[in-house]
């Protein structure tokens, strides 16, 4: 038998390819980290992880222990809510960033209303500066969203990098400005990309705003920009945008869950929910 706090332990470590950040979001220590993998490796008889100082990667063995580890862990969740009688009830408010609209994040919350059919879900699709300013005013849960790597709130369920994408077809003219493809303020990658630019001292006018994610897609498969995007939830029909244009770096940024700052009736339901989440972490990818 598998060790659930073990595989829990694997399922951060894949979803985050960090000892480091899998035991900050655990809470734990990061020798306690690798003693679960080296326990888990030994259980499997195979190795999991490729690691060395600078990187860490799954396995063939890995990948397929995704799957296994996400039943496992999701049937004795389930045994557990029947053998306590715990039922969860209530209205969650529960905001989602735009970028998680091509995933398969619609898959954990139908398996979540499934689980707990007498939780009443509201879904609020935003832009991650909006979610955070509404979980500050108090007008939801918990949310899944963007945060600049250095900020201080939220619970890692992983990290990426920003990087221009365009159309394959899209040539940049060196002497004339960056066409921008961009949500609004407060979009966390619309600052980020305008804060790479202003360093770079590289000039830039803005040829499409839209606070919908297909709007953007849109007006980049069309051609007429490029846009600042999570590298592993790049949309058909785009692709990064090569070295040789010369555009910065625009770095990195984590994907989060955060609660509310002060706990509400809901908050049993948002645990839940966030337990799923950070469990199914690996399909927040596009798909």
């Amino acid at each position: 038998m598998y060790d659930p706090s073990q595989l829990r332990t694997f399922l951060a470590v894949a979803q985050t390819l960090s000892f480091t950040r899998a035991a900050r979001r655990l809470g734990v220590r990061q020798s306690t980290v690798s003693q679960h993998v080296r326990r888990l490796e030994a259980a499997t008889g195979r190795p999991l992880f490729v690691r060395d100082t600078h990187s860490v990667e799954l396995t063939e063995d890995g990948e397929a222990m995704l799957g296994f580890a996400r039943r496992i862990l999701a049937v004795h969740e389930q045994a557990t809510a029947f053998f306590t009688g715990t039922r969860l009830r209530g209205r969650l408010r529960f905001g989602a960033s735009e970028d998680f609209v091509l995933t398969r994040l619609p898959e954990i919350l139908e398996g979540f209303r499934y689980e707990h059919p007498e939780v009443d879900l509201e879904l609020t699709v935003e832009l991650s500066g909006t979610l955070h300013e509404q979980l500050a005013a108090g007008k939801l849960d918990l949310v899944l969203a963007k945060r600049r790597p250095e900020g201080p709130r939220g619970e890692p369920v992983r990290h990426d990098r920003l990087v221009w994408i365009g159309a394959e077809r899209l040539r940049l003219e060196p002497d004339r400005p960056v066409p921008l493809i961009v949500y609004p303020p407060p979009g966390i990658s619309r600052a980020m990309a305008l804060e790479a630019l202003e360093r770079q001292g590289r000039p830039w006018r803005i040829v499409c705003t839209s606070g919908s994610l297909n709007g953007l897609i849109a007006a980049a498969r069309a051609g007429l920009g490029v846009m600042a995007h999570s590298r592993g939830l790049i949309p058909p029909g785009l692709v990064r945008v090569p070295e040789r244009a010369g555009l910065p770096e625009l770095g990195g940024v984590d994907f989060v869950l955060m609660h509310g700052p002060r706990r509400t009736a809901a908050q049993s339901a948002a645990d839940a929910l966030a337990g799923a989440i950070l469990a199914g972490g690996d399909r927040l990818q596009r798909r």
